[in-house]
């Protein structure tokens, strides 16, 4: 029985792109090697900084927030707040310490920067911007993004940004983030003369790439349903921790209200420690602290009211500490945050690596198909239905100088269309090695960071439990004074 001859199509459907090397070979050799090639990268503009060894000897801080007005593009009359860059060299020069150097910024300039540097640097996992507007709020956390309190946590999150390129082996060496924090003026012009634009993948056509990639690599696969569950994870513990938030807010406000209580029957005082934990369904104005100089309990009983008086201060000083715990607390939701984020910049690179197996696809996909015009023009036959082939049996066969033309520009055609394979295929394995090594770099960031606000949280908590036994110990001692 003859064998069909085999499909070039399927020859050369392409393999999911493979590393140069084992992606768990270590960190420390994938990423040097990164960092010592990238000067050598070109795009067609020259991006690289070779003040370099200059930003990794500077104090970059974003020390100030300040409330603006003016007219935005369309000439209307908005509000917003501008930013107080300010970078210092750690070094001196010549005996003379060197001057610290300022601009102000705009959220939407760092979100340009962050923009530019997405499509500069697709295999990198860009480090994330503070939320626009407050997500995961309780209730006593405004969410106007013009709230002074938020303002400043969204001041140390850019900072951090800021700190997290800078620190980035690759990133920190850019010129167009050297002169976000050196060139106030016309730094939006020098951004839009690269071109990152026109270079940025459309959403449509990554969301194609998605549904229409044969090949998916397995690893990128995982990557994207672990950065899904991590968001998952990570936005179910924010819920509940403003939730516990809402609820130790009440547990502490209620105790304000121990004074009160003083006033009137031990009856009365035992009961509403029995139903304090229960109270916290109530409406949180029944939780409002009133505090007076001199308790009516305490006036009546001549023998008791010192230490009444006292443990009332206690219940008070007790009840108002809620306020610094819960703003120490937010300092570590935005940590939260900040890894809540960056699992949308672990899916960016994903979508990268899909778009770039997607256009492999398709090109080997078109080399196949003109493989096999060629074939049948040398051989004269027609193995699939072609518009081709019914224009043949309508009019008649080509001549052979035409045949000829037609074989000699598909020649020419599979020759560039190999080349262009073998190009895709390089870029493509290179960038899954640059990748999976800024991955790596990535996973270790997380792993320490995490770990550092875990253990710092619970810390915190131990310390706010102690403070409270200690208010109790102290109104202990009040009462066995009586």
């Amino acid at each position: 029985m003859e064998q069909a001859p085999p499909d070039p199509e399927r020859q050369l459907q392409p393999a999911p792109l493979e590393p140069l090397g084992s992606p768990d070979a270590g960190l420390g050799a994938a990423v040097g090697k990164e960092a010592e090639g990238a000067g050598e990268e070109s795009s067609g503009v020259d991006t690289m900084t070779h003040n370099n060894f200059w930003l990794k000897k500077i104090e970059i801080s974003v020390s100030e927030a300040e409330k603006r007005t003016g007219r935005n593009a369309m000439n209307m009359q908005e509000t917003y707040t501008a930013y107080l860059i300010e970078t210092r060299s750690v070094e001196h020069t010549d005996g003379q310490s060197v001057l610290t150097d300022s601009l102000w910024r705009r959220y939407s300039e760092f979100e340009l920067l962050r923009s530019y540097l997405l499509v500069y640097y697709p295999h990198i996992v860009v480090p994330p911007l503070p939320e626009k507007r407050a997500e995961f709020v309780w209730h006593k956390l405004s969410a106007d993004n013009m709230d002074p309190d938020f303002v400043e946590r969204r001041r140390i999150g850019l900072e951090n940004f800021l700190l997290r390129i800078a620190s980035h082996p690759i990133l920190c060496r850019d010129k167009i983030f050297y002169l976000f924090l050196t060139q106030e003026g016309n730094w939006k012009e020098t951004v839009n003369e690269t071109g990152f634009q026109l270079k940025a993948d459309s959403r449509l056509k990554a969301l194609n790439a998605t549904f229409r990639v044969k090949n998916p690599d397995k690893r990128f696969t995982d990557l994207k349903h672990y950065s899904d569950e991590l968001q998952s994870v990570i936005s179910h513990l924010l819920r509940v921790r403003a939730r516990v938030a809402d609820r130790l807010y009440g547990v502490y406000k209620v105790h304000g209200n121990y004074g009160r209580v003083f006033r009137h029957s031990w009856s009365l005082f035992f009961f509403l420690i029995s139903w304090s934990y229960k109270i916290l369904e109530r409406p949180l104005w029944f939780f409002s602290s009133s505090s007076r100089s001199k308790s009516e309990w305490s006036a009546i009983e001549k023998e008791m009211g010192d230490g009444l008086q006292s443990a009332g201060h206690h219940m008070d000083v007790y009840a108002s500490s809620i306020d610094d715990i819960l703003e120490d607390e937010e300092h570590y939701a935005d940590q939260l945050k900040e890894y809540l984020f960056y699992a949308e910049a672990l899916r960016a690179v994903c979508r990268k690596h899909e778009l770039m197996q997607y256009d492999l696809e398709m090109a080997a996909q078109d080399l196949a198909s003109k493989k096999q015009q060629c074939e049948e023009l040398v051989t004269g036959t027609v193995r699939t239905f072609s518009l081709k082939g019914m224009t043949t049996k309508l009019f008649g066969q080509e001549t052979p100088e035409q045949r000829e033309a037609r074989i000699k520009v598909l020649e020419e055609q599979i020759n560039e269309g190999e080349q262009q394979l073998k190009s895709k295929n390089l870029e493509g394995r290179e960038f899954v090695k640059n990748a999976w090594a800024d991955i790596e770099r990535f996973k270790e960031q997380k792993n320490r960071d995490l770990k550092e606000a875990l253990i710092s949280y619970a810390v915190m908590q131990i310390s706010m439990c102690k403070k409270g036994i200690q208010v109790w110990t102290n109104a202990k001692e009040c009462f066995s004074k009586m």
